[in-house]
């Protein structure tokens, strides 16, 4: 395939970037190009399974492995170049997307593999790093269009570190928390911002950027750069990176804008994600006083500069798990999880039937049972991270609500209130909308991946996750469960059609799938 990879679109991209490792990092120059076409197949394969599962593939699917939800999977992708599987398909934007992609993914598998250690929050960012390809359905999980190679070398997920830099704010182009003057409580060297600012935390990247992109306001006074910075580890969310202790020697996370596309989406900030944030966060305080084995990464604080799109200056403050978890306890970030299954499964007991119950009964009652009060938890496998003692799952890690929907009806129903930011995305009058959100995530995307992973019988492991949720709807009463049950079990269920939205360019878009539940 190496051979193959001397002309064309791919090829001068490579071209590209072969030329910057040259100068930058020499040392990855070789594994870069070995790893190339394995990149492209990888970007390539995923690519034609998610064509066949939304009905956009014009090829043969004989040669794949179907599995529940309508999820194909191919050894090879068939091609050198992923855009070629587009046959009949004009979408110049996405070809580009995957072309990074493959390069990008490239340059992550030349570099040093992931190292473990260290406290609970640095382990579980070691653990994302086993899932180097990215999401596990999207074919973009190694986009970052807007960075260059540079960018890629000094701020991606196999970076290990990054910077955060401090920009003073005047009070009256400030809007939410004081997070600079939070921060400064536990950092204390960081920068004073002066009389009437605030100080606001940008991601180094992002901060060239914004002192280009906004100039006219660091001109007039409304803005002011500050010297200093704090030193950051990347997530691979990129844009959420987790901080040095603090002065109480607690970790946190700290989300800031990054305007560079990843997947289908630009990692800006809405205004709205940082006022919700805290209050989401309260609520799900409330709601999951009921369920112990929940632990909530709670986003604590949020503030925003409305300057321009309003989004590109924003950032959340969000708890770690270092000094929370139980002697023995490892917390495991849910996209490493397929890489770990054999490790757990065997200090479990060596039964994957067994584990997955276990797992299952962790996983889904307190997410269905927090649907019926009118939450659906955004529980993919890049959101959880499962605890675990001895290979048994003990406790969930829930983060990153901003992408959750909230039936408010329900929650109204149940005595709850929540003060969404105006216009808010995340709150729904229509339970489908919730239920299609933890569906996807919960069911197709998170324990899709662990039943296919855990290579055991598909038919068995579906209906040990039926029982489970039979069990859970069991104990709760009322239509909405009732309701919800039925959506979960019925004939088909809405999947998340990935490549649609990104040819589309608009929102979520949902296909009917058959679903493994059902009977």
């Amino acid at each position: 395939m190496t051979s193959s990879l001397t002309s064309g679109r791919l090829a001068a991209a490579a071209a590209h970037t072969q030329a910057a490792l040259a100068v930058h990092a020499p040392h990855l120059l070789a594994g870069f190009l070995h790893h190339l076409p394995h990149a492209a197949d990888t970007v390539g394969t995923r690519l034609r399974g998610a064509l066949a599962r939304e009905g956009l593939s014009s090829g043969d699917e004989r040669d794949a492995t179907r599995h529940a939800f309508h999820r194909y999977e191919y050894a090879h992708s068939g091609v050198t170049d992923p855009v070629d599987l587009l046959t009949g398909i004009d979408a110049p934007a996405f070809a580009a997307e995957l072309r990074n992609a493959v390069i990008n993914l490239a340059v992550a598998l030349a570099r040093p593999g992931p190292t473990g250690g260290g406290d609970a929050d640095e382990s579980a960012i070691a653990g994302e790093r086993l899932a180097i390809a990215g999401h596990n359905l999207h074919p973009c999980g190694r986009t970052r269009l807007g960075w260059d190679t540079c960018d890629v070398l000094e701020h991606d997920l196999e970076s290990g570190h990054t910077r955060i830099r401090f920009i003073a704010v005047r009070d009256d182009a400030h809007l939410g928390d004081d997070l600079g003057d939070q921060l400064r409580d536990l950092y204390p060297g960081l920068p004073d911002p002066g009389p009437g600012y605030r100080l606001q935390p940008v991601h180094a990247w992002q901060h060239r950027l914004a002192t280009g992109r906004y100039r006219h306001l660091f001109t007039d006074g409304t803005l002011r750069e500050l010297d200093g910075h704090l030193d950051a580890v990347p997530t691979a969310a990129l844009r959420t990176l987790l901080l040095p202790p603090g002065a109480d020697g607690a970790r946190r996370y700290l989300k800031v804008s990054l305007d560079i596309q990843i997947t289908s989406t630009r990692r800006s900030i809405s205004v709205a994600s940082t006022r919700n944030g805290p209050a989401i966060s309260a609520l799900l305080r409330r709601l999951a006083t009921d369920e112990p084995s929940l632990l909530l990464m709670a986003e604590t604080a949020g503030a925003a500069v409305p300057a321009g799109s309003g989004r590109d200056l924003s950032a959340i403050l969000r708890d770690g798990l270092t000094g929370r978890l139980h002697d023995g306890e490892e917390a495991i970030a849910g996209s490493a999880l397929p890489y770990r299954l054999p490790d757990l499964v065997h200090r479990h007991g060596g039964d994957p039937a067994a584990w997955l119950h276990d797992y299952a009964r962790l996983l889904l009652p307190p997410l269905l049972r927090l649907a019926v009060h009118g939450v659906g938890l955004e529980a993919h496998l890049q959101n959880c991270l499962p605890t675990f003692v001895d290979g048994r799952p003990h406790r969930l890690a829930l983060r990153d609500f901003a992408g959750l929907r909230l039936h408010l009806p329900r929650l109204a129903a149940a005595g709850h209130h929540v003060e969404l930011w105006p216009g808010s995305v995340v709150g729904t009058g229509d339970p489908d909308v919730m239920r299609a959100k933890l569906g996807y995530t919960a069911f197709q995307a998170h324990l899709g991946e662990i039943v296919l992973r855990l290579g055991t019988d598909e038919r068995a492991a579906w209906r040990i996750v039926r029982d489970v949720v039979d069990e859970t709807y069991a104990t709760l009463p009322g239509p909405d469960a009732r309701a919800d049950h039925a959506a979960f079990t019925a004939p088909t269920v809405p999947h998340k059609a990935l490549v649609r939205m990104r040819l589309t360019g608009a929102g979520d878009i949902y296909l009917p799938v058959p679903n493994p539940l059902h009977g």
